[in-house]
């Protein structure tokens, strides 16, 4: 199996007594690009009004460019780290995403910002797929589950810290501001994983398999599909929760950001409990997870009426969502170690095809029947998912395999 040297002097085999360990790096990176994906919408009048006369909607068409650019990257360009190395490939793409942020921190209109955030795409379509599989790589026996949870966390860091202090940072100082201190962070990640890592997995010789060749493997055309539904639904609810609480419920924007903030804070603290999926194995914990989300999106749709009761099931919403992120994706990079770029590339690819079809698909769900509508669609979503997930776990044979 491919594997990548820790130096001593930070990193033990145990990953414990860490004092650089690299899968907190991995999960820096993850964060890097959450932040990225992110802090395009609340900084958006800010940046429009530095490129007057465009509109907010206008420089959003710059973050659904970037969104695109993950997709195809993700497909396309990905499955190179089977031949490159997944770490090399992870370094190369991180400095190219620094150089995005860079970019973007001078644009001089906002052309060239959707541009610089096009080149910021591609690198996250490489660095996403790479971080999981890494994280499949380095991880100790019996401890895949919460290895990953580890690096699935930088997706609280972006939403809790990376969007939140953004704000304050575009408010104190300049919206350009933000993008030059990602671009430093984005600096610093990657010159400690060149620093800390060496790459010693083995090099194919001439260009990968088409991508979509990683279909044929058992288990992955089922994965994949579970995490579509699973990223639709989430989706599907969540791009329209704002709209529903400010329009619908008439509450103030401070409290809709708290519920948002409840949702990360659910997430994160999900961490500890990925321990139990390395117990049970994802086979048996698979299920539970998702027959447990099927439930919730009932109770939001339950608490429609509620706003401090969607933001008391926001948070149990995050823990369930983040241990269902993690079962599917370890799932996933377990499946073929020799193919590993391309199935996460897969899987990133599908994550962002999803994320435009839940919004897309659900926004006349939402007009008809709102949020209790949208929460209903959600859970009917996942039903497929769990019961893919049951025939898993009963070692069925699924037809589509």
């Amino acid at each position: 199996m491919p594997k990548i040297i820790r130096h001593s002097s930070h990193y033990d085999e145990q990953n414990n007594g860490v004092v650089m360990n690299p899968i907190w790096l991995l999960m820096l990176a993850v964060g890097l690009v959450g932040s990225n994906s992110l802090v395009l919408s609340p900084l958006a009048a800010e940046v429009a009004g530095s490129f007057a006369p465009r509109s907010p909607e206008e420089v959003m068409i710059a973050s659904a460019i970037y969104g695109g650019a993950v997709a195809v990257s993700a497909l396309i360009v990905a499955p190179h780290g089977d031949r490159v190395g997944l770490r090399n490939a992870l370094i190369w793409a991180l400095w190219a995403l620094t150089a995005a942020l860079g970019l973007s921190a001078v644009a001089p209109n906002l052309w060239m910002l959707a541009g610089a955030q096009a080149l910021a795409g591609v690198a996250a379509g490489v660095v996403l797929p790479a971080c999981y599989g890494l994280a499949a790589e380095l991880a100790p026996k019996g401890r895949e589950a919460a290895t990953l949870g580890r690096v699935i966390l930088g997706w609280t860091i972006s939403m809790v810290a990376g969007v939140t202090l953004s704000a304050i940072l575009a408010d104190a100082t300049h919206w350009r501001v933000v993008f030059a201190v990602l671009g430093g962070f984005g600096v610093a990640i990657s010159l400690a994983l060149t620093i800390l890592t060496t790459e010693t997995r083995p090099r194919a010789v001439g260009r990968p398999p088409a991508p979509w060749t990683v279909l044929r493997i058992p288990g992955v055309t089922s994965g994949l599909t579970s995490v579509a539904l699973f990223m639709i639904a989430f989706y599907g609810v969540y791009a329209y929760l704002g709209t529903h609480m400010t329009q619908v419920l008439g509450v103030s924007t401070a409290l809709t950001g708290l519920v948002t903030l409840s949702y990360g804070i659910g997430f994160g603290l999900a961490a500890p409990l990925d321990a139990l999926a390395d117990r049970y194995g994802p086979a048996r914990a698979t299920p539970t997870v998702l027959a447990v989300l099927v439930g919730l999106y009932l109770l939001l749709g339950g608490v429609h009426a509620s706003a401090l009761g969607i933001l008391a099931v926001a948070a149990i919403w995050g823990v369930f969502q983040h241990l269902g992120l993690n079962l599917l994706v370890g799932r996933l990079a377990a499946i073929d170690p020799t193919r590993r770029a391309a199935i996460m590339g897969l899987n990133s690819s599908v994550t962002y095809v999803a994320m435009f079809a839940g919004t897309a698909g659900f926004k006349p769900i939402f007009l008809t029947w709102g949020h209790a509508g949208s929460a209903v669609a959600a859970a009917l979503c996942l039903l497929p998912a769990l019961a893919l997930a049951l025939a898993a776990r009963r070692g069925l044979q699924v037809p589509a395999e």
